[in-house]
């Protein structure tokens, strides 16, 4: 997979791709990450990339001849890449686009500053917007960051283990069960009985009940597009979560798969 950011900024990404599960995924090959300045495509001898914008109001727009410029070069660059503008307005980003945009061998994410771009930029070169949320950063850049990081760990062989990402919270819908680690009691705390049971179909009906619990007690909106089997049904019938379920769907969306 191949990321192309592209940025006023480009100083801000050396740290966070410097560790973890990111460099490793760079040192492997995994993945390859190329910074473009969006500065060096200014051609005034000030180097602006924005200017106030027309009608008036407030703060300034990104300029397009220097955006259009620098997108038109990374294109040059390689196999054409899906170009992302990271912008409050585009669709709210979740865990399905970020499977999504793991299908794609190169992904050109834009990093917007001020008061937004010159609209031709989206119109002539943009293939989609997103947004990580509806609250408002100085700029793309930390946005970049979050899709290069919950895309690479979709990226087969960059997770220590195949089942991390397909466990991960909001894979399947549902938040991650409760977890616990040495020491087995702490501060008069003990752990379940059942995760040292060694009765590993037992542990996974306890995770799984666990999660559905979690879910209902923190996010349970998230139930609507939940697609439970016959067999996780009868488990949560058992269980006596069916009413709570269908009470925070309102009857709807907890289908069987």
């Amino acid at each position: 997979m191949l990321f192309d950011i592209v940025t006023i900024f480009p100083e801000l990404f050396s740290s966070p791709f410097q560790d973890g599960i990111l460099r490793r995924a760079i040192s492997s090959g995994k993945i390859s990450v190329n910074l473009h300045n969006i500065r060096d495509y200014a051609t005034d001898k000030h180097k602006m990339t924005d200017d106030r914008p027309f009608g008036g109001g407030e703060g300034m727009v990104m300029k397009p001849e220097p955006l259009i410029s620098v997108l038109e070069d990374v294109q040059k660059q390689g196999p054409r890449g899906h170009v992302i503008f990271l912008s409050p307005r585009g669709k709210t980003y979740n865990q399905e686009t970020a499977g999504r945009l793991a299908g794609f061998s190169r992904l050109v994410l834009v990093c917007g500053r001020y008061e937004g771009v010159d609209e031709r930029v989206t119109r002539c070169c943009i293939d989609e917007e997103i947004s990580i949320g509806d609250f408002i950063l100085t700029g793309g850049e930390i946005a970049a960051m979050v899709i290069v990081d919950s895309v690479t760990r979709l990226i087969p062989g960059v997770l220590g283990s195949e089942d991390s990402a397909k466990n991960d919270t909001f894979s399947r819908g549902l938040l991650k069960h409760p977890q616990y680690t040495r020491p087995r009691i702490y501060k008069g705390m003990d752990i379940p009985e059942v995760l040292l049971s060694g009765d590993h179909a037992e542990i996974e009906r306890y995770r799984f009940l666990e999660s559905v619990r979690e879910t209902l007690a923190r996010r349970p909106e998230l139930l609507e597009k939940v697609k439970f089997t016959a067999k996780e049904l009868q488990l949560l019938k058992k269980a006596g979560f069916m009413a709570e379920i269908m009470e925070a769907c309102k009857g709807n969306g907890v289908t069987e798969d």
